[in-house]
């Protein structure tokens, strides 16, 4: 039986097959508290025969095709370790930015809305962050459709000993007002389907990954009521599909006129995040 790391992963690779090496290489150097670097120098590493077991059934998971993710029970958001279960969308490095900008534009005392929260993670990372800057009194909200993503996300809050509100919510209905909205929405759009990773469509929520047809749905029920739910100083910061500006660009001005509307560009530079407020 395969004892050492090198043979573990020589192992994997053969038993699934399928399944990218970097997956495997990730499970394995998270089971093992390891980072990139260790990982490579300490192949010869023996490993006990619990750790054999627990990476044999890991490699069984992942050649049926389970996200990593989903297999360590986590996901890494802003250096923050957030839980995830199937059911929750995992984390993506993208909405790292969103909350980075974000932060640029919080105030002491403000009331935050993290609309389709999910794992909760942009409400972890930006209360922390927060907090590093010396920023006081903020009111979170937390909001999803999905009780398996608002239990999830109470198990996270209560991991950072974040004290927010949590209510189920159909985007922005029922919900209070706020200072800021911010929110990582559905936006793939039908026909992007046929060219996901199979490992995604079998494991994450259809509905916290999918938009319609055209993909912003989501924005065009959130474009109709946010007027009722931003205070007269408040703002928005949301995530999108990079081939989705000049949709919503269009949405916005028929929608929100009375709207500064600001589209940010990611570090790929792709267009991927918008920013409104009231106009002054």
């Amino acid at each position: 039986m395969p004892k050492t790391l090198k043979e573990i992963r020589i192992k994997a690779g053969e038993t699934a097959e399928n399944t990218l090496p970097e997956d495997i290489d990730y499970v394995l150097s998270e089971r093992l508290n390891l980072t990139p670097s260790e990982f490579e120098l300490k192949q010869d590493m023996v490993l006990t025969d619990d750790q054999v077991k627990q990476a044999n059934k890991d490699i069984k998971k992942l050649a049926k095709g389970v996200s990593p993710q989903y297999i360590l029970g986590y996901a890494w958001f802003l250096g923050y370790k957030i839980q995830v279960q199937r059911g929750v969308l995992i984390p993506r490095f993208e909405t790292e930015e969103l909350v980075e900008w974000t932060l640029k534009h919080l105030n002491d005392g403000d009331s935050i809305l993290d609309l389709g929260t999910g794992s909760g993670c942009i409400t972890v990372a930006l209360a922390k962050e927060a907090e590093k800057m010396g920023l006081k009194d903020l009111k979170f909200t937390v909001s999803d459709i999905t009780d398996t993503a608002l239990r999830t996300t109470e198990e996270n809050l209560l991991t950072y000993d974040i004290d927010a509100l949590v209510r189920k919510a159909n985007c922005l209905i029922g919900l209070a007002k706020f200072d800021k909205i911010i929110s990582n929405p559905p936006y793939i759009k039908e026909s992007e389907k046929k060219d996901m990773d199979q490992n995604v469509l079998d494991n994450e929520p259809k509905e916290a990954l999918f938009g319609g047809k055209d993909g912003i749905s989501f924005y065009e029920k959130f474009a109709k009521q946010v007027r009722e739910h931003l205070n007269s100083h408040g703002e928005f910061f949301m995530e999108f599909g990079f081939s989705e500006e000049a949709q919503l660009k269009e949405l916005f001005a028929k929608e929100l006129p009375d709207f500064d509307i600001e589209f940010k560009k990611d570090m790929a530079g792709k267009p991927r995040m918008v920013h409104g407020r009231w106009q002054k």
